[in-house]
């Protein structure tokens, strides 16, 4: 007994056939990862001005709107782990920007007078950071990979 090859599989299998690499172009993985690069280049251009990494400005940007914050709530907010976000601490700390305070086993994160200063520079960053992706993408198509992209992330981290 044979079974019946769907055509648009077979039509996959002889693409993959003709142009081995074909595969590199449907998966998510390689797409993903390649989009990843892509918008880490145009944020570390985007931040340049402020002296940090993009990830450094948003645990600043995260600290001043909320003073006091939780290592927990940020790592949670910045989809980061907990170490990562402790190595991001100890270099703001150490540039005088972020401060912690421990309150019993909880460590809260406060912004310094420098890291509130640098805030306008950061938020700056982020807009200029939008606007560049818009400006290729277009606003409607920008804001729709966005919702794409948390919702995909949502679906496959459950």
């Amino acid at each position: 007994m044979t079974k019946d090859i769907d055509p648009a599989t077979a039509a996959d299998i002889e693409q993959q056939v003709e142009n081995p690499e074909a595969f590199l172009h449907t998966c998510l993985y390689f797409t993903a990862n390649r989009l990843s690069r892509a918008i880490t280049r145009m944020a570390d251009d985007a931040f340049a001005t402020t002296g940090l990494a993009p990830g450094y400005g948003y645990v600043i940007r995260l600290s001043v709107a909320k003073p006091g914050i939780t290592q927990k709530e940020l790592s949670e907010k910045l989809y980061i782990t907990p170490s990562t976000l402790t190595r991001f601490i100890d270099k703001l700390e150490a540039k005088q920007l972020v401060e912690r305070k421990v309150q019993g086993k909880t460590v809260l994160v406060y912004p310094t007078d420098k890291g509130r200063e640098l805030e306008p520079t950061i938020r700056a960053a982020s807009k200029k950071l939008l606007e560049s992706y818009q400006a290729i993408l277009g606003n409607e198509a920008a804001a729709q990979l966005t919702l794409s992209l948390e919702t995909t992330s949502e679906q496959l981290e459950k």
